[in-house]
């Protein structure tokens, strides 16, 4: 699922709009009889032209040529009859669904859910709880029993105090009592978080329910959020050392840093974060609670302005050194509501706006409650409803009209279906008149809602849009799966035979194992290289230059290509002591052990890289079939045109 979510994201960025078709005169090119409008071509290049990292896409006749080859895909899975496969069908109806709920919405409550929510995050709040856990098909006597319990609990913390009954209870199972720690909004499951703000510090919540059962909770403290902050670091990892090794070498950097040499060249030599490391030790912008590791977030937060660093700082993950880029207080909340709208209509409190749409659409259909038609259900239902095998009696009135939704009517036997594929076998009996006017309630809305949805189409064309994007998407996801990359994994004969045929594109580099010697001071490092070629070892040398306390060399060893960050790019890969070199605002000098040659990979050793390009063959060779078989024609005027109109956006 995954991976078809990714080619999704791809493929939507060369999607076009049904709807923008219609409207469209001028043909930019066909695929046989097919045509393809300027006007699509140029939404879809303009909508994409920030979005794309390889800069030959954003020259329009290389666009183009992805373009038509999408064009040629969708031609092809269509003539495949993908587009007919229940599959297919069932997985575009689970998307729609999805998307439908941004569109479906009652603004009113989403607006006010939107600034709760802003309220919500521009806090933190400390808290504890109790939890008396209740399963989720729990019975009405399991579910008193639980409430009862958790309301004795409560009173026992106003008489012995909250942790004192917390530790008391806890078993792990059936009971819990935690500490929580700091969380803002959209950490904890709604039902959660709207008590938890709303309750006073050092006050003990009413018992309240969430998925998980029965809470009640304690506020220990309420600050100002702390916002987000980018920063930089250095990382020397403990798996990598031992622990008392990684500890000395983040204290030599940090001494380095006293010292006045730069912070980004230091990460870009020795941080063991290689993520972070070619950027100088920069990572992603965070917030309280999103790296999950609270002594680097704190000590992070603690970073009053830019260009402050940390003492280093011991987490699970190794020691650490921290620079401040940049503080940001949580932003305005016009700045954030449209973030905050799309958070609000994944979570619970979408619930919310559920039931407020599905007044909206009653009204708007003008569909009563409850219509004199279903009388005649409650007349027809027996006890077989209640044991789950009722079914509708042989002289049903099923064309009877039991509702209007605007233009449309809504017959008996559709209700009359529903309630019987919606038996309450084994349920509580409730009395006639009353389960069918739930089974009513349920249908009612799920035929509302698929009326608006099926509008949805005519009615907004943003929907329509999309729509047909993912339409087109899951398209061609069955379409390269079954042609392209499930083909190619069973295609063992021709991969190997791919590999032997390029088997050059798959090498070693040259190589070197090498002590690499950094200092700020060209002076040191000459003294460094001296000392090299004079054979002394690397700790000695350290001993001697790094006295009193200052750190004025560092060593990095290891087996490097070139490249490597410890090496500046112009690096002889030689055996031997090496000349001085300028590196990263400092002075490098190296002492080559070993050189190993380029050598060539093994197919066991790149087997996955090997697939992978074989993949990207196959397709190209496909592709060049497509256009033998579809024929397709641009019209070079069109054409002209649509560079005319993006040259001026």
């Amino acid at each position: 699922m995954k991976l078809k979510l990714f080619f999704l994201l791809a493929v939507l960025n060369l999607s076009i709009s049904g709807i923008a078709q219609t409207k469209a005169k001028e043909v930019l090119f066909k695929v046989e009889d097919e045509p393809v409008y300027m006007s699509e071509f140029i939404r879809v290049y303009t909508k994409n032209l920030n979005l794309v990292q390889d800069e030959s896409q954003k020259d329009v006749d290389e666009y183009l040529k992805l373009f038509t080859n999408y064009k040629l895909k969708l031609k092809a899975a269509k003539a495949k009859g993908f587009d007919q496969k229940e599959t297919y069908k069932k997985e575009l109806d689970k998307y729609r669904k999805q998307l439908t709920k941004n569109y479906m919405t009652d603004h009113t409550v989403t607006e006010a859910l939107i600034q709760e929510a802003y309220d919500n995050i521009s806090t933190d709040v400390k808290a504890s709880h109790i939890l008396v856990r209740l399963k989720d098909n729990a019975s009405p006597k399991d579910t008193l029993a639980a409430f009862n319990q958790i309301k004795a609990l409560r009173a026992r913390t106003l008489k012995e105090g909250f942790d004192v009954v917390s530790k008391a209870i806890h078993n792990g199972e059936t009971l819990f009592g935690e500490s929580l720690g700091w969380f803002t909004g959209f950490r904890m499951v709604y039902n959660f978080e709207k008590v938890a703000f709303n309750t006073p510090k050092d006050s003990i919540s009413q018992p309240f329910k969430t998925r998980f059962g029965y809470h009640i909770l304690k506020v220990e403290e309420k600050r100002k959020s702390r916002g987000s902050c980018t920063v930089k670091h250095i990382m020397i990892s403990k798996s990598k050392d031992s622990a008392s090794v990684a500890k000395t070498r983040i204290e030599e950097i940090y001494k380095k840093i006293e010292q006045g040499e730069e912070f980004e060249a230091l990460a870009k030599q020795f941080s063991d974060d290689k993520n972070s490391a070619s950027r100088g030790g920069l990572i992603q912008e965070f917030s309280s609670g999103d790296l999950s590791v609270p002594e680097f977030e704190d000590a992070a937060f603690a970073l009053e302005h830019k260009g402050d660093i940390s003492k280093p700082l011991e987490t699970n993950f190794g020691w650490h050194i921290i620079k401040l880029e940049k503080s940001t207080p949580v932003g305005s909340f016009e700045t954030l509501k449209s973030e905050l709208e799309k958070k609000v209509k994944r979570d619970a409190r979408s619930q919310l706006i559920e039931t407020a749409l599905i007044d909206r659409l009653k009204t708007k259909y003008n569909v009563e409650s409850k219509p004199e038609g279903l009388s005649y259900f409650t007349s027809i239902l027996t006890e077989a409803y209640y044991e789950g095998n009722w079914s509708l009696p042989e002289d049903f009135k099923g064309d009877a009209v039991l509702i209007k939704l605007g233009n449309e009517t809504v017959s008996n036997t559709e209700f009359g279906e529903f309630l019987a594929n919606n038996k309450k076998k084994r349920a509580p009996k409730d009395t006639f008149e009353t389960s069918v006017e739930n089974a009513y309630e349920r249908f009612l809305e799920q035929k509302l809602k698929t009326v608006e949805e099926r509008n949805l189409e005519f009615e907004n064309e943003e929907f329509a849009n999309i729509l047909t994007e993912y339409r087109e998407g899951l398209l061609l996801f069955d379409l390269m799966e079954s042609t392209i990359w499930e083909a190619a994994k069973t295609d063992s004969t021709q991969i190997k035979a791919y590999f032997e045929t390029n088997k050059e594109d798959y090498f070693w580099p040259k190589r070197v194992k090498a002590e690499v010697a950094s200092a700020s001071h060209k002076k040191v490092i000459k003294k460094v290289a001296q000392l090299m070629q004079n054979g002394v070892s690397a700790e000695a040398i350290k001993k001697q230059i790094n006295s009193n306390g200052a750190v004025n060399v560092i060593f990095t060893t290891d087996t490097m290509a070139a490249g490597h960050q410890a090496l500046p790019k112009a690096f002889e890969l030689k055996k031997g002591v090496s000349k001085v070199y300028k590196h990263n605002k400092g002075y490098v000098v190296a002492k080559v052990e070993e050189v190993f040659p380029k050598t060539f990979k093994t197919f066991d050793e790149v087997k996955g890289i090997v697939m992978s390009d074989y993949q990207n063959h196959k397709e190209a060779m496909w592709l060049e079939d497509l256009r033998s078989t579809y024929k397709v024609v641009v019209n070079q005027e069109v054409l002209k045109k649509a560079k005319a109109q993006i040259k001026k956006l």
